[in-house]
């Protein structure tokens, strides 16, 4: 059996899209995932499965929660493994050792096209920076990421993909969860 890690996109968020983690827990339960542990109210979600198929997985869980809960939510499933890449090739960590509470990675559906992320790196950020690596966005936000414009709304309607986006904390702790044996 495998660890992975699902990272929802939207819920809990203002009040919309409201999915309490217990419920969250019992939901991957029933569609037959074991050791289920979930991290804080933002769709964080470890478990372990013996699929192995990312893309069937995700469309198990999203059509779960829109049979349950009524909504569309979409949903990407790493393994521990990706997830541990992730955090050994952040750029901003590797080569400049930025302040890690100004780091985010966006995390996408499939890669972008290079055209349009050449397109995309041609703007004014500011301070901001982002680097493309496969599926993953990594970015610095000095200013923070409550002001920043390369948000997960930005990066979907640039690059036409799905995307969510998790702070440099969160992506650790999720590998450390994930890393424990429960």
């Amino acid at each position: 059996m495998s660890t992975y890690i699902s990272i929802l996109r939207g819920i809990n968020v203002s009040g919309h899209k409201m999915i309490k983690m217990d419920a969250l827990r019992n939901l991957y339960e029933a569609l037959g995932f074991k050791n289920v542990r979930t991290y804080i109210q933002s769709g964080n979600v470890i478990f372990e499965s013996n699929s192995g198929k990312h893309a069937e997985m995700e469309k198990k869980i999203s059509k779960k929660i829109s049979a349950d809960y009524g909504f569309e939510v979409p949903v990407m499933v790493k393994a521990l493994e990706e997830i541990e890449t992730v955090i050994q090739n952040n750029p901003f960590l590797k080569k400049r050792k930025e302040d890690p509470a100004k780091l985010h990675v966006t995390f996408l559906s499939a890669e972008p096209d290079s055209a349009i992320i050449a397109a995309i790196q041609k703007g004014s950020w500011g301070a901001d920076e982002f680097i493309v690596s496969g599926t993953n966005v990594y970015m610095f936000c000095p200013d923070g990421y409550g002001n920043t414009k390369l948000h997960t709304n930005f990066f979907e309607s640039k690059l036409k993909l799905t995307a969510t986006t998790r702070n440099w904390k969160t992506v650790q702790e999720l590998a450390r969860i994930a890393g424990e044996k429960p």
